[in-house]
């Protein structure tokens, strides 16, 4: 008996009992849910259907296209590099318009905000304009008098 290792898991099952009484309730599916599987089967199986001919037919153009191509590389690599080309210009001078609308804007704006701000600097230019020629007419008649009275001294 020494011989023997204990188990190492032991595992318990629960014993259901048997009850007459109860009924397994088999589920049924409802009228609606089958009237659903009957309507989407058929529409289901014919989207397939066009998905599968339109896999044929893509593959059929590419096999008759794919030598065309191969042919007119030559071609057709530099009239795809100058479309290319043609839609990169057009896009490029799109937005380059785009950002000199938005400069002249800006400018316009700016000028706009200087002009209603204007009348406020130019009373107060105008007034400074006022008061210094009227200090140089005082200073100059000040200085005019100051000459007749040393011109009068000098006689």
């Amino acid at each position: 008996m020494a011989d023997r290792s204990p188990p190492h898991q032991v595992q318990v099952h629960p014993q259901l009992r048997y009850d007459p009484g109860y009924k397994r309730q088999q589920k049924v599916p409802s009228a609606s849910k089958v009237l659903v599987v009957v309507t989407l089967l058929p529409l289901g199986g014919g989207l397939l259907a066009l998905a599968g001919l339109t896999l044929v037919g893509t593959l059929i153009g590419l096999a008759i296209t794919t030598p065309l191509f191969l042919i007119f590389s030559p071609v057709l690599v530099p009239a795809a590099f100058v479309l290319a080309l043609a839609v990169v210009a057009f896009l490029s001078s799109g937005a380059f318009g785009l950002t000199g609308m938005t400069s002249l804007s800006w400018v316009l704006q700016y000028l706009r905000q200087a002009t209603q701000a204007m009348p406020e600097q130019l009373d107060q230019a105008k007034k400074r304009m006022q008061d210094m020629a009227g200090y140089v007419g005082q200073k100059t008649k000040e200085m005019g008098q100051e000459i007749q009275k040393k011109a009068h001294e000098g006689k």
